[in-house]
């Protein structure tokens, strides 16, 4: 939902519209906040909602305490996502990093002392994360309330309070765009997890998928530069900037693609190694890299057109477009070729591994 900002803010950093920039900030921490109420169920009754959905009794009620002890972070996105694009709207990415370093070496830190030293219990983990997550807001804040953005930040603002109709559908959609699109990735590993016992095809998958996690990353950063960048050259009437933009990111990002699944397919059992040791899971994984390494080309390009959506405000649109071809085609796709056509994970991989055990 944080999203709406890049659309919004960049554009006004591209009118030179500086002061609107933290009216939309403190309107997006309303809509955050009350939408961060809404989803308050989720972590409340997650025990006994994952013992619905079949999960064994012990691992949901240790999940279920986790997800009560996590509530702290959860609302600690609703000033963490909006504070960094608010940041990167203004090209103040550097602030970004130095923050989000020294977070993580605190983090470290902690971890080190907590976990290894104190042998801390998953309570005691689940604080760490809490602490980090709002030590990083802290600092966020902090600069941007105490001279770190003169330009867009003028003080709290009875303005925030206008408009939050508009706003809210602008961030709905942004979340559902986003959400649509994430989301489906978790649900295959649930769904896997239903249509076969095959212990090995479930890790061989889960590692394939981290790769992919691990690899989107950089994808993800090209897609908020792509979104931010068209923003602010549609803000100040530059059409063209934001056609050359476009292009420069698909230019970049393909090519990102095109050496990420170069190595795949180079070195499909070291990748496996890095998370398995069983020799059965890594050449499982290995039989899957040609299909990892097509995935990792096309969501190379995917986030970039979702950032030029973004940049033009086309949230709404492609909600619909990954509903239709995520949920609508993809998913019963899949269910198709690997339940009822019983294709499975991948026919040769399975076979090949059966026959030599």
């Amino acid at each position: 939902m944080a999203s709406a900002l890049e659309t919004l803010c960049g554009r006004a950093y591209g009118a030179k519209q500086y002061q609107m920039m933290g009216i939309y900030l403190q309107r997006s921490w309303i809509i955050l906040f009350l939408s961060s109420i809404v989803m308050l169920p989720l972590f409340i009754f997650a025990a006994p909602m994952l013992k619905l959905l079949g999960q064994p009794k012990p691992v949901a009620e240790l999940a279920g305490v986790v997800a009560i002890w996590i509530i702290p972070m959860h609302f600690s996105f609703v000033f963490q996502f909006t504070l960094t694009r608010f940041f990167q709207c203004q090209l103040k990415t550097g602030v970004i990093a130095l923050v989000s370093g020294g977070v993580i070496v605190v983090h470290v830190l902690n971890c080190w002392i907590f976990i290894h030293r104190l042998t801390v219990d998953i309570v005691g983990v689940t604080l760490t994360l809490d602490f980090s997550w709002w030590l990083y807001v802290l600092v966020c804040f902090c600069y941007c309330v105490f001279g770190g953005c003169p330009r867009s930040w003028h003080g709290f603002s009875r303005q925030a309070f206008h408009g939050l109709w508009d706003f809210f559908k602008l961030s709905f959609a942004s979340g559902v765009m986003l959400a649509l699109e994430n989301v489906y990735y978790r649900v295959l590993i649930i769904v896997s997890g239903y249509y076969t016992k095959d212990e090995v095809a479930i890790d061989a998958l889960s590692i394939c998928m981290s790769i992919f996690g691990w690899q989107s990353m950089i994808p993800l950063g090209l897609f908020a530069a792509t979104g931010i960048r068209v923003a602010n050259e549609l803000g100040a009437g530059n059409e063209k900037g934001a056609e050359f933009s476009t292009k420069m990111s698909l230019l970049n990002s393909f090519v990102l693609g095109l050496i990420f699944s170069s190595c795949i397919l180079a070195f499909p059992d070291k990748l496996a190694t890095i998370f398995a040791s069983s020799i059965s899971v890594i050449e499982m994984v290995s039989e899957l890299s040609g299909l990892l390494a097509a995935t990792v080309l096309v969501n190379c390009i995917q986030p970039i057109f979702s950032g030029v959506a973004v940049g033009y405000g086309w949230q709404s649109l492609v909600a619909y477009i990954n509903m239709g071809s995520y949920y609508l085609i993809g998913m019963p796709l899949g269910i198709i070729l690997g339940s009822v056509l019983g294709f499975g994970f991948k026919v040769r991989a399975i076979m090949s591994l059966r026959k030599k055990e």
